[in-house]
């Protein structure tokens, strides 16, 4: 990225601005990144956990499956899903506050007596895969929000700061070089008024 820039102070206090400010804001940045790095991982690993739970849930129901054939899967629906808004590192995420369930009545009598645990066990594979599903979808926003933070650390660190410092040290050589060329030709002007004065 090319800075534009002028040879002239007021150009040269504007680039001294704007890298003090970036500057200063690198570390904070850097901060985020981090600490959103650590969510990613924190986010995935609960995930890839929800995840195992799910499968060691469903292996150890394996026993039931002629049953599940008996039950009615309507008596048991997800009806809500309560998130809230968390900011962590400056982005907002939603945090699962509780799953909510409607359930049909049905006659104890007419049905196998086994269909109320049925319905808790659906309720808890509802609950465990929502819940996974909730933290992949966590992980790829708090990953994206990383990426765009790391993109930001590196445009600093890697191309504006260095690209600043090297506009400032243009401004700053041209200006005494000018200062120098000036002296010189006061001094050249200087020179010849005295050997005029002399000849006169």
């Amino acid at each position: 990225m090319a800075i534009k820039f002028q040879y002239n102070k007021t150009s040269l206090q504007d680039l001294n601005k704007q890298l003090k400010v970036r500057v200063k804001a690198l570390p904070t940045i850097k901060n985020k990144e981090s600490a959103l790095r650590m969510e990613v991982k924190k986010a995935k690993d609960q995930a890839n956990a929800l995840n195992d739970k799910l499968s060691a849930a469903m292996a150890g129901y394996q026993g039931m499956v002629r049953l599940w054939g008996e039950f009615d899967m309507s008596l048991v629906q997800v009806d809500d899903v309560e998130l809230s808004i968390r900011k962590i590192a400056g982005v907002r995420i939603p945090v699962l506050e509780k799953v909510k369930f409607r359930m049909e009545e049905f006659s104890m009598f007419n049905n196998p007596a086994w269909f109320s645990d049925g319905i808790a066990i659906v309720k808890e594979l509802a609950s465990i895969g929502i819940e996974s599903e909730f933290f992949n979808r966590k992980m790829v926003l708090l990953d994206h929000a990383r990426r765009k933070t790391t993109q930001k650390v590196n445009l600093y660190e890697k191309v504006q700061i260095p690209g600043y410092e090297e506009a400032i040290l243009k401004i700053k050589r041209f200006m005494e070089d000018e200062e120098n060329l000036s002296k010189s030709a006061q001094k050249i002007v200087k020179d010849r008024q005295q050997r005029m004065e002399v000849e006169v």
